[in-house]
């Protein structure tokens, strides 16, 4: 099935940019691109795109465009997936576009679009209805502070938690950490009882667990 892109960027060259990523992927179709949010709003409601993939900051007032759009369409598209793209591995923005919900979510610095492979990553896995969450974010927060959360974890659970913040599998964790699967479903489950993180309902623990990376580095300290 063909994913349907709709790209919103103030700069053309980020537009084209992004464009010249996706031109060549079999599996994503790039339906229009807009300027600001006002001709976002509009474009979203002709065209239902599957995914907007959108820059933080836009006009009119080139603050919180990105985040302001994708809490938008938690009401009036539910089915479009957000992801969204930042010049800085901003935590509080990353917390700001969860906070309404994981699903469908993504953030995502645009100095990983370098990589080709990191944008096309992030479109499917929101499409997919999953929360994407860029490593340059997760790099950014792994060095925990003696007033931090995290703290509870040991060295080898502070390593999994940061690959379970780059979204992977707890397959992709053992290949990377030559533990055992069993053992990373050990120390994975250890993580979320230290982190105290029920499995409750639709909650996703393990986007949780990168809230968790985010609340710690802005200083945030109530449970997640």
């Amino acid at each position: 099935m063909t994913i349907r892109v709709l790209v919103a960027d103030d700069s053309y060259l980020a537009r084209e940019g992004i464009a010249r990523i996706l031109e060549d992927e079999p599996d994503i179709e790039l339906v229009d691109e807009c300027e600001d949010l006002e001709s976002l709003r509009r474009a979203v409601a002709e065209l239902k795109p599957d995914v907007v993939v959108t820059d933080v900051r836009m006009p009119p007032t080139g603050t919180d465009e990105g985040i302001q759009v994708a809490a938008e369409l938690r009401e009036s598209h539910p089915d479009v997936a957000v992801l969204v793209l930042s010049q800085v591995a901003d935590s509080a923005y990353a917390m700001e576009l969860f906070k309404r919900g994981t699903e469908g979510r993504g953030y995502v610095v645009k100095d990983s679009l370098r990589r080709g492979d990191e944008l096309t990553r992030a479109i499917r896995e929101v499409a997919a209805g999953a929360a994407y969450v860029d490593s340059r974010v997760v790099a950014t927060l792994l060095a925990p502070r003696s007033d931090d959360q995290l703290d509870v974890l040991t060295p080898r659970e502070l390593e999994i938690l940061g690959l379970i913040a780059e979204g992977r599998s707890n397959a992709a964790i053992a290949a990377a950490t030559q533990i055992s699967k069993r053992g990373v479903e050990r120390h994975v489950n250890s993580i979320f009882a230290k982190l105290r993180l029920a499995d409750a309902g639709d909650v996703n623990r393990r986007v949780m667990a990168t809230l968790a990376f985010l609340r710690a580095e802005s200083g945030h300290t109530d449970d997640p």
